[in-house]
């Protein structure tokens, strides 16, 4: 009986120094992706637009693109299954840049006709992309873009 008490005592002594010795300040939480990270690590498909709450209705031939941008600063939009003009190449070849501490992307060539080439990152998550785009239609409108993977 004296075995199994020690037994059982050393045991819980063991279980009592491997746990305490597992200290909660020992964990290092995952860094947060950088906004180059999220924007470039996959592409992006239109979801929604809305101007002032409303929802706003652009081109089939324009929500269909796949958008994507690379590390280099370098990015495509893919015209996806249809063209808004046949000659159109499929592929459009941009240049990007975060400005304002990363809360505007300065682009070579707008993303939607009549866009302007400087764009407000509102949100980027994993899988969601939100931006403001100036587009000149008459009157200058903000519209409100929403991208997701």
């Amino acid at each position: 009986m004296k075995k199994q008490l020690s037994f059982l005592f050393v045991l819980i002594a063991a279980n009592f120094f491997i746990y305490s010795s597992c200290n909660k300040d020992d964990y290092t939480p995952p860094t947060p992706k950088t906004k180059t990270q999220l924007i470039t690590q996959s592409n992006w498909k239109f979801k929604s637009a809305t101007v002032g709450g409303s929802p706003y209705t652009f081109p089939s031939c324009q929500t269909d693109n796949i958008l994507s941008f690379s590390t280099a600063g370098t990015g495509t939009v893919d015209e996806g299954a249809t063209k808004c003009n046949a000659g159109d190449p499929q592929i459009n070849n941009f240049t990007w840049v975060f400005q304002n501490s990363e809360t505007e992307i300065l682009l070579s060539a707008p993303l939607f006709p009549n866009g302007s080439n400087t764009v407000t990152v509102n949100s980027i998550t994993e899988t969601e992309l939100i931006l403001t785009i100036p587009v000149t239609i008459g009157p200058t409108i903000m519209v409100q873009v929403t991208f997701q993977h």
